[in-house]
């Protein structure tokens, strides 16, 4: 059903939602599928899948003094692909966003953030996902040493050109959305610049 909304003709109050009648989870492990029985406003009914993730996610971008970003490049299974992507990954039970970034920045590619700045919340699908990934800037670090290893994450430090980055943006070669969103909101709060 496709609504016309008349100039200055507010209709947030009156937009119908989905009633979630039941739910159960039909698998669990990293994230979890949660299978809702749901009447739509039409009064059909239907189930709906959606991806429930516990904790969220966070990623940074950080800049170097000498116009860098500091990226990660790693083999990503479900796109059979060798992708750039931000430092970052799952928040663990009990950490903050802040916590969980400064462990992955330690982890993937041995930075001490100093001082982290948020840049947005987002949801990587909304239409199917109800968790949110916590974007971060950092331009103030220290260097450290990083000896974590696991199997799952064979990740590369990258050191790029800011330019170079933007050149692979607009030639359609970075693929990630955290990267891509964290780029253009830093951009468009001045932290970028090119």
């Amino acid at each position: 059903m496709t609504r016309t909304l008349k100039r200055g003709h507010d209709m947030s109050n009156a937009k119908p939602k989905w009633q979630r009648i039941n739910q159960k989870t039909v698998y669990k492990g990293r994230v979890h599928v949660v299978e809702h029985d749901v009447r739509l406003p039409n009064g059909q009914t239907s189930k709906y899948e959606v991806e429930h993730g516990d904790n969220g996610a966070a990623a940074i971008l950080i800049k170097t003094k000498n116009n860098e970003v500091i990226l990660t490049h790693q083999y990503r299974f479900p796109l059979d692909a060798w992708i750039h992507d931000l430092p970052g990954g799952g928040k663990q039970t009990g950490e903050t966003y802040e916590q969980a970034i400064a462990r992955e920045c330690q982890e993937e590619v041995g930075i001490v953030p100093n001082k982290l700045v948020k840049l947005v919340t987002f949801y990587p699908n909304p239409g199917r996902t109800d968790w949110p990934v916590q974007l971060y800037y950092c331009d103030d670090y220290k260097e450290s040493k990083s000896d974590f290893y696991d199997a799952f994450e064979d990740t590369e430090r990258v050191v790029m050109p800011i330019a170079k980055l933007q050149f692979l943006i607009d030639g359609g070669k970075i693929v990630d959305p955290s990267l891509l969103i964290a780029w253009y909101t830093a951009r468009h709060k001045g932290y970028i610049q090119l």
